[in-house]
């Protein structure tokens, strides 16, 4: 049901049906469907839709009890589950992620992008600058931080020595083609697909609940394809992968950021880099993060979100101002150029050279922006009222596509000029979490610059673990934004759980199996929400 920019719904469109209560099922109690599930609010303040609560806490909850009791057993089957599931399945993560790149360009040159999300009156909620800046600190995050470096460095070294793990073949012994390439094959897993993905969760959620009056929730989407069903079993399961995928995926973040705070923390004072610093870091930044659940979004997430992005931002300005600025200003647009002009061959999903790259690398990628799509595509929904639908998707595909070719640029570049044109292999040589500081290192300011890139991993770690804990929450009560804080207390509390479960289980192999196991079914339902989302539009008034 459209709703006007005073939040007054209009009559409900044909096909879609108008929920029994109140019209804004934003901040009340609501009745939803033929089947009469209702969001029941019950003793000890708790807001839950049960069946989705109940099977996808007690599952979690299962595995990590299960985790945590036989690491030793639990590593070689998150091994196995990796290497299976990348082996035989990766072209469907490519696949579907083309899929979504396709469809979204598609809808930008249709008469389909006239479509205004919340109706033909409603108005944005935030400014051009505010809203980009949102989109951008919505999807990326403690990625860039632990690849910003080690992803173009170990891409350049693969392709210099023409190995198997080589983007495209490599270019082995020729050091301006290697580069451009590795350059081409980071930006490839952090621009448009990845934004591709998140834009059409995005674009459906914010559809269905601003335009149609469906609760912000997974199933909500499938309403064209499952009809009344969606208040039924076919919902639930809907929105308990949608969990599972969640969780996984923040819990992946969660476990590469404590990796490299530790070995951080190792570099610059001498901590032991041991799984016991890792866990206890996942427990007092999971505990500091509880605190910001409880002081709410607009004192807890915003504030620590502004904090994040302002520290972003001076460490990429200190990097680009004392790097190799030139390189950097020039690499820009080569590292766009060859970007592009690679695409096909990185894209194509069949009959690759390059396997082991595929399977270790995009497929990884690609599943853990999936797991990602129902955390950043609810916030982004959230914050994308007003807008019409091309307007949305040219601002979520080119906005932050062009801000991470930035930011690889200067930290990608810069260590692999540290190393072609100063002869330091300090980079190249260090462990994987280690590289972004090796690469400071060899920059004015190290421990300053290094105290900062450790801060921001830790403030990337609370956001992510505060913003996560509310869109599950919102997901296990039935689509809802304003439950009772407790809940989201619970989330966090177990999202810091499984990322110490998979550290303690397998490590980085074991947060990456967990990831691509929870990615692939997630990645059907999103297939079949490209139909749905095409269905909806359809039935949409064009301004």
């Amino acid at each position: 049901m459209a709703q006007d920019a005073n939040n007054q719904p209009d009559a409900p469109q044909e096909g879609i049906p108008a929920p029994e209560g109140p019209a804004n099922l934003i901040d009340t109690d609501y009745v939803i469907g033929q089947d009469n599930i209702q969001t029941n609010r019950f003793g000890f303040n708790v807001d839950l839709h049960g069946k989705v609560f109940s099977i996808s806490s007690l599952l979690i909850l299962f595995f990590v009890i299960i985790t945590l009791a036989l690491p030793d057993q639990m590593g070689p089957i998150f091994n196995g589950a990796k290497s299976f599931l990348t082996d035989n399945l990766s072209w469907l993560f490519l696949f579907a992620a083309n899929i979504f790149v396709l469809l979204s360009v598609v809808l930008i040159f249709t008469p389909l992008g006239r479509v205004r999300i919340g109706g033909l009156h409603a108005k944005p909620d935030f400014s051009y600058a505010g809203w980009f800046a949102m989109l951008f600190a919505a999807g990326m995050g403690i990625g860039l931080m632990f690849y910003g470096v080690s992803e173009p460095i170990t891409h350049f070294g693969t392709s210099m020595s023409g190995d198997s793990w080589a983007p495209l073949g490599g270019a082995e012994g020729n050091p301006a083609e290697a580069q451009s390439l590795a350059m081409a094959a980071t930006i490839f897993h952090w621009g448009l697909h990845p934004w591709g993905i998140y834009a059409i969760v995005a674009l459906s959620l914010a559809l269905f609940s601003f335009n149609k009056g469906l609760p912000l929730t997974m199933r909500s989407i499938f309403y064209p394809i499952l009809g009344e069903r969606i208040w039924g079993w076919p919902g639930h399961v809907i929105d308990i992968l949608a969990v599972f995928a969640t969780l996984f995926g923040l819990a992946t973040s969660l476990g590469l950021g404590a990796s490299q705070a530790s070995a951080g923390l190792n570099y610059l004072f001498g901590i032991p880099n041991t799984n016991v610093t890792m866990v206890l870091l996942i427990i007092g930044i999971t505990l500091i993060a509880l605190t910001s659940v409880m002081l709410g979004v607009d004192k807890g997430v915003q504030r620590l979100s502004q904090i994040n992005m302002a520290l972003a931002f001076l460490l990429l300005l200190f990097v680009i101002v004392v790097g190799p600025t030139l390189l950097i200003a020039t690499g820009f647009v080569e590292n766009m150029g060859s970007y592009l002009k690679n695409l096909p061959a990185l894209s194509n999903p069949f009959g690759r050279e390059d396997t082991d790259f595929m399977h270790g690398w995009t497929a990884f990628y690609w599943a853990w922006w999936i797991s990602w799509s129902p955390f950043v595509g609810m916030f982004i929904a959230r914050v994308s009222r007003g807008r019409t639908v091309r307007e949305f998707l040219i601002a979520v595909l080119l906005v932050p596509t062009l801000v991470s070719v930035l930011w690889m640029t200067a930290f990608g570049d810069t260590a692999i000029d540290q190393l072609v044109n100063q002869g330091f292999d300090g980079v190249k040589n260090a462990a994987l979490e280690l590289q972004l500081f090796a690469m400071l290192g060899q920059l004015p300011w190290t421990s300053i610059t290094s105290f900062v890139g450790i801060i921001l991993v830790m403030v990337f770690f609370i956001t992510s673990s505060d913003s996560g804990s509310l869109v599950i929450d919102s997901i296990t009560a039935g689509g809802k934004v304003d439950a009772p804080t407790p809940q989201r207390v619970f989330w966090a509390l177990i999202e810091g759980a499984i990322a110490i479960a998979l550290l303690l289980g397998g490590g980085l192999t074991a947060l990456q199996a967990a990831v691509i196991a929870t990615g692939l079914p997630f990645t059907i339902v999103l297939l079949a929400a490209c139909y749905a989302i095409i269905q909806g539009l359809r039935s949409e008034p064009r301004g």
